[in-house]
């Protein structure tokens, strides 16, 4: 078995965390390689229900080494908070099963603060941000104006580097929004209350993978978010500030020269988004709400409803492409057990011409749905562990996405708990 990188395909949400939870028993060490607290990753296995949003998705399995790594927006203080949270049910997280790049960067305080400032002069032209920090963060990071986890080995090197960054972001503060500026006491304080915390879990995990990589240990690769909310391939300006593809894994992680054998791409069954943006084919009032309640579609961060639609192929087969995809794993089937017939898109009508391929983000304003119905299986597949224990009608779903996306789909996820899964050999 080589290595692996879990994704998503679409809008984020598709239940990447339920799927690393599954898998994690048959690899070494679990790395997130980007992105921040941003976002939740739902788990439910035998410790309980877990939203994650910083730690790695492999912290239930025993055995198992899970790294933040270098691409990743480091937040001491709610890392923390969920650490001790985690530990305070039972699970296990000690510097034995975590681990954090010294190169990865801090999220300060300020990052939060202007993230929220700057939604509030968008007002209602705003992209829908968590306000968690991550686009002034990951800005300041390609500015140069961060400071390493490993900084904090170093407190005269990092208070001289502090008073220099507090000057600077000041005048932003200040001079820009009209908010009150920082002080070098309150970064003492936030130093003392959360990063002393954290610094045992500190190391140069660029050398504790490559001296993995050479014992033979796999490693699994857990992304954030999905393919259309990639910096560089999403649905611009409506993306995250990382890249969220496959391929940035090994640079993220810390071990650029790691090799991928296999990409599994995770999609919903149905459709969701949060936050704003195109979301093409979305759904409304009655039909909207039904799904949203069969499915539990509100955030794992903010509690805030999805937005939910039928399945998108079209987005479908370009978060694939982009994520060379080489298996999918299809979430939450049975949601879509209620329903007699199913809403399909095929294509987008874009401009009064039909296609099938993913437009340029200027263009998904314009675009309609064509949406067709499939036949619904309508009955209860929570109990299915096989192939042949699925309905005609639900095998029929999956070949559909198969057909295509031109992907294979290797595991069709019936519910919510760990042991609830069909997985599918090729």
């Amino acid at each position: 078995m080589g290595n692996c990188a879990v994704v998503g395909i679409n809008w984020g949400d598709e239940g990447k965390g339920r799927m690393v939870d599954l898998l994690t028993e048959e690899y070494d060490i679990v790395v997130r390689y980007q992105g921040g607290g941003n976002a939740g990753h739902t788990v439910i296995n035998d410790k309980g229900r877990f939203a994650l949003h910083l730690l790695p998705s492999g912290v239930f399995r025993d055995g198992v080494m899970n790294i933040l790594g270098n691409g990743v927006a480091l937040d001491p203080e709610n890392l923390w908070k969920e650490i001790q949270d985690v530990s305070a049910n039972g699970v296990d997280v000690t510097p034995e099963t975590l681990r954090i790049s010294d190169r990865a960067s801090l999220l300060m305080p300020w990052h939060r603060e202007l993230d929220g400032l700057e939604e509030a002069r968008l007002a209602d032209r705003n992209y829908g941000s968590t306000k968690q920090g991550i686009a002034p963060f990951y800005s300041d990071k390609y500015q140069k104006k961060t400071v390493l986890a490993g900084e904090l080995f170093y407190p005269d090197e990092l208070r001289a580097h502090l008073r220099e960054l507090l000057e600077w972001k000041n005048l932003t503060l200040t001079g820009v929004y009209g908010a009150e500026p920082y002080t070098m006491e309150m970064l003492e304080q936030w130093i003392t209350d959360y990063c002393e915390n954290i610094k045992p879990y500190i190391c140069d995990t660029g050398l504790l993978l490559s001296e993995a990589q050479k014992e033979g240990k796999t490693i699994l690769f857990e992304a954030q978010l999905g393919a259309l909310r990639d910096l560089d391939y999403g649905i611009c300006p409506y993306t995250t500030s990382s890249n969220t593809l496959a391929r940035f894994a090994p640079i993220g992680s810390g071990l650029p020269s790691a090799e991928i054998d296999e990409v599994i791409g995770v999609v919903k069954a149905y459709s969701t988004c949060v936050g704003e943006g195109p979301f093409v084919g979305e759904m409304s009032g009655e039909e909207a709400e039904r799904l949203r309640e069969a499915g539990g579609e509100y955030g794992a961060k903010t509690g805030r409803p999805r937005r939910v639609g039928p399945l998108d192929l079209v987005a479908t087969r370009y978060g694939t492409e982009m994520q060379a995809a080489t298996c999918l794993a299809v979430t939450k089937m049975d949601v879509l057990s209620y329903l007699e017939t199913i809403p399909v898109i095929k294509n987008y009508i874009v401009n009064g011409e039909k296609t099938d391929r993913f437009p340029f983000p200027v263009l998904l304003d314009q675009a309609e749905a064509d949406i067709e119905y499939v036949q619904g299986w309508n009955c209860d597949i929570s109990g299915a562990r096989s192939w042949e224990d699925l309905p005609e009608a639900a095998r029929r779903y999956i070949e559909m996405i198969e057909e295509y996306t031109g992907c294979h789909v290797g595991y069709v996820s019936v519910g919510a708990e760990r042991e609830s899964i069909v997985i599918r050999q090729r």
